[in-house]
């Protein structure tokens, strides 16, 4: 039986996370969910610190990219330090029957939204039957 959700296809293609870079910098995975409906793939990331203009959401080769550089600059010096601001980083396998050229995305209090319809011809189609 072949895989029918994006889940089972990259366990099923045992995809490994893309997630290598060349470069010597630290990259935060943002955390992610990812939701395959008949319409489409509904991605949300969450990008705190991110500055809207700063965000790149790309797809090549069936490859979506999310990068957001953080900049931080509080003046002084800190006391006292739980966790760290940096540039987030992810990649995922996507499927090609997505319409990329239709994609949108929303970035509100934090929160990247990417919405990417399915193209017309791979949307499931009901065909009626004629009795003649």
């Amino acid at each position: 039986m072949a895989p029918n959700s994006l889940t089972e296809r990259n366990d099923a293609m045992n995809v490994q996370p893309r997630e290598e870079t060349r470069s010597n910098e630290r990259f935060i995975r943002p955390a992610v969910n990812i939701i395959e409906t008949e319409e489409g793939l509904f991605v949300t990331a969450d990008l705190p610190g991110a500055a809207k203009d700063s965000i790149d959401v790309n797809v090549e080769k069936g490859v979506l990219t999310i990068s957001a550089p953080v900049e931080v600059s509080m003046p002084g010096t800190p006391a006292y330090r739980e966790f760290e601001l940096g540039s987030y980083f992810r990649q995922f396998t996507i499927p090609e029957t997505l319409d990329h050229g239709k994609a949108k995305a929303d970035f509100v209090n934090g929160i990247l939204t990417l919405r990417i319809p399915k193209a017309e011809i791979a949307k499931p189609r009901r065909i009626e039957v004629q009795v003649s």
